[in-house]
C-alpha cells in the first residue's frame, strides 16, 4: 500500500513531499496561487523531474476545483468568459509544451520564468505603475497566455503570466482569487489530459499525486482562514511579495 502512494520513494522523501504540499496549500489558499511554484522549487531538490511534475498535478487540480467555485458557479462562469482568450491560449499551448516535458533542462525554463517574474513584482513593490493600456488588453491577453501554456506544458507553472495580466490591468482581490482558480482549473485538466498521453502520469506517479493531494487540501482551507483577513492593499503587497521570492528562488534553482 505505501508504494502505492509514495510512487516507489524512501518514507523520509515522501513524507518531505506532504510537508511541502500542506505548507504549499496554505500559501495558495491565502494569496490564490504559488502551490506549484512551491512545489517545483522544493522537489526539485529530492525529487527526479517527472515524478515532481506528475505529483503536482492532483493536488493543483483539487485545490483550484475548491477556489473557482468558492463564490458560487454563476461568479466562476462570468470569470471564465472575461478571461476566455487568455484560458484559450494557456490550453492550447499546454498541450503543445507538454511532449517537451522532458527534453528541456530545468535550468533554462526557471531561469527564463524566474527572472522577468522576479524583475516585474520587484517594479510594482518599488510602486512603479505597470498597467496594461485598454487598447493592448486583447493583445496582452492572448501573449501571455500562450507564454502560460508554452511554460505550464513543460514544468506544471503558468500562474506567474495570469498574476502579471491581473495586477498590471488592477484586478480586485476576489476577482484575483477567482480568475486565479478558474484558469488553474482548467489548465490543471489540460495538463493532466496531456501528461496522460506522454507516460509522464501513470499509475505509480498518480497514485503519489492522489496522496499529495490530502494534505494540499487540509494547507488550502487553513490559508482561507488567512485570506479573509487580509484588505486589498496588503494582499496586493503579498502577493508581489511572494512573486519577488518565488521567482528569485527558480533563478536560485537554476544557477546551482
Amino acid at each position: 500500500m505505501f508504494d502505492l502512494v509514495s510512487g516507489g520513494l524512501s518514507g523520509q522523501a515522501f513524507a518531505a513531499a506532504l510537508a511541502v504540499t500542506l505548507f504549499a496549500g496554505f500559501v495558495k489558499g491565502a494569496v490564490g496561487f504559488a502551490m506549484p511554484m512551491i512545489l517545483v522549487s522544493a522537489f526539485a531538490v529530492f525529487l527526479p523531474q517527472d515524478m515532481a511534475l506528475a505529483g503536482l498535478i492532483l493536488p493543483t487540480l483539487a485545490t483550484n476545483l475548491s477556489q473557482a467555485f468558492r463564490q458560487g458557479i454563476g461568479p466562476a462562469v462570468e470569470t471564465a468568459r472575461t478571461y476566455r482568450r487568455f484560458l484559450l491560449a494557456t490550453v492550447v499551448f499546454i498541450a503543445v509544451s507538454a511532449p517537451f516535458a522532458e527534453a528541456i533542462p530545468r535550468w533554462l525554463y526557471l531561469l527564463m520564468l524566474g527572472v522577468p517574474i522576479s524583475a516585474f513584482a520587484a517594479l510594482q513593490l518599488a510602486g512603479r505603475s505597470l498597467a496594461i493600456p485598454v487598447r493592448n488588453r486583447v493583445r496582452a491577453e492572448w501573449g501571455l497566455g500562450v507564454i502560460g501554456g508554452l511554460y505550464g506544458g513543460v514544468s506544471g507553472i503558468w500562474g506567474p503570466p495570469l498574476l502579471v495580466l491581473l495586477l498590471s490591468t488592477g484586478a480586485d482581490k476576489l476577482t484575483m482569487i477567482r480568475a486565479q482558480g478558474v484558469v488553474f482549473l482548467i489548465g490543471a485538466v489540460a495538463l493532466l489530459v496531456s501528461h496522460l498521453g506522454t507516460g509522464v502520469a501513470n499509475g505509480a506517479s498518480l497514485g503519489f499525486s492522489a496522496a499529495l493531494s490530502v494534505p494540499a487540501l487540509a494547507g488550502l482551507y487553513a490559508g482561507y482562514w488567512v485570506q479573509d483577513r487580509l484588505n486589498q492593499a496588503r494582499f496586493r503587497r503579498w502577493t508581489q511579495a511572494l512573486l519577488v521570492v518565488t521567482g528569485l528562488n527558480m533563478v536560485r534553482l537554476a544557477l546551482v
